[in-house]
């Protein structure tokens, strides 16, 4: 989808139905969030084929003037459905905090309570502002799995279940009371059904026939002009996606690097991450200003993504994977993967120097625990006097060297 439109799905009372949103839409120093509608209505839809239909209608809506919605009127209809990470179960919540609160249920939970406290928002329903206006919605919202983590706070996510019992009825009755469904012309509908159908069709074939070929013992090859052509975008463009792995899943963003600075997609120090490689994309479609845009290949990046043809792809020397390593430290030098912290180390430096923020060469070096620490598992064999344990100090360090870098970030 380009730009900042993006095609979900909401499960509401009555079902499930699709619409478009607009996660972030800025005018000038004024941000909000817009969804597919008109006036004080909600327009949703029951299926795909009905979305494409309205869309290419040109009926008005209050999408229509952003600046991408020439290009998404364009788009082929297999373009509207919504992937599994815009996918909202709003009437599932509370069979979601009945849960515990692991990670991936928290970062669901945070999932939903985001799109639909921007249906509050634009659709001004009070019913859904007075809830998420509760201090213990608010940490969902604001600061998702990471609030959850200790005894604190799992009496924090009881505080949640009894919010969600006590207001969530409320809340799915003030947006089914927002929704409506524009008619649509029938013709419409069953050219964009015949255009999913064909598209289905194709995606099967492609499936069938990588499987042939899997399947065939004489021959094993690996295609990867496709790959190599994208490499060779990013190598042009000389600038590198970039994916990190915490414990509440991927996040991706972009970084590249001046007389050998650290520049990220961001502003002002801070770093924008997504959470995959299409948000990322239909962010690059828009535009924004951040500390990339100035670049001279920007634009080349910008018109790929513009046009659909740009690919994210992740070398695997910009994986930072940061998820167990405290624990590790805690256990001693020989539980640390040498690579994975070197790693974790880079990404922590260019984020600090790239905020002009010298606390974490300060707490990484050698004259530091942690910093004595890093350097014989990096080194072993520099004749460096190994540390000894208990590491319990390195490894509170290392967490707050982790709570620094992730202040950094700003999701989106």
């Amino acid at each position: 989808m380009a730009g900042d439109i993006v095609p979900i799905e909401l499960c509401l009372t009555d079902g499930n139905v699709v619409t478009l949103w607009v996660p972030r839409w800025r005018d000038g120093d004024d941000e909000w969030q817009a969804f597919l509608g008109h006036g004080d209505d909600l327009y949703v839809f029951p299926g795909v084929a009905e979305l494409v239909a309205f869309v290419r209608s040109g009926a008005d809506n209050d999408l229509a003037d952003h600046e991408t919605w020439p290009v998404v009127s364009k788009l082929a209809a297999s373009e509207f459905e919504p992937d599994e990470l815009h996918r909202f179960d709003v009437v599932g919540v509370p069979e979601l905090v009945a849960e515990r609160p692991e990670p991936l249920v928290v970062s669901k939970l945070q999932d939903v309570f985001d799109v639909v406290a921007g249906l509050g928002d634009a659709c001004e329903l009070d019913a859904v502002t007075s809830f998420f206006e509760r201090p213990e919605i608010a940490a969902v919202v604001d600061h998702g799995p990471s609030a959850f983590q200790d005894r604190a706070g799992r009496d924090l996510w009881n505080e949640v279940g009894r919010a969600v019992v006590d207001d969530w009825d409320a809340v799915i009755d003030a947006l089914d009371g927002a929704v409506s469904t524009p008619d649509v012309a029938a013709a419409a509908v069953s050219e964009a059904e015949s255009e999913l159908v064909a598209a289905d069709e194709n995606e099967v074939e492609i499936d069938d026939t990588v499987e042939d070929v899997d399947s065939d013992d004489e021959y094993e090859f690996v295609d990867t002009d496709e790959d190599e052509d994208e490499d060779d975008f990013w190598v042009g463009v000389g600038i590198d996606p970039v994916r990190i792995i915490t414990t509440e899943g991927s996040l991706y963003t972009l970084r590249c690097y001046l007389d050998d600075d650290a520049l990220f997609l961001g502003s002002e120090g801070t770093i924008y991450v997504f959470p995959s490689e299409r948000a990322l994309a239909r962010y690059l479609a828009d535009n924004h200003d951040h500390d990339l845009a100035g670049l001279e290949t920007y634009d080349e990046l910008r018109v790929a993504a513009i046009d659909g043809s740009l690919e994210v792809t992740v070398s695997d020397d910009n994986v930072y994977v940061l998820t167990g390593i405290a624990d590790d430290i805690t256990e001693g030098v020989d539980a640390v993967d040498p690579e994975q912290l070197e790693l974790a180390v880079e990404l922590f430096t260019d984020a600090a120097d790239y905020a002009d923020d010298d606390s974490t060469d300060a707490a990484l070096a050698a004259s530091t625990e942690l910093g004595w620490f890093v350097a014989y598992v990096l080194e072993p064999d520099s004749g460096r006097r190994p540390p000894s344990p208990p590491f319990d100090a390195e490894a509170l360090a290392w967490r707050e060297l982790e709570r620094e870098f992730e202040a950094r970030l700003r999701r989106f």
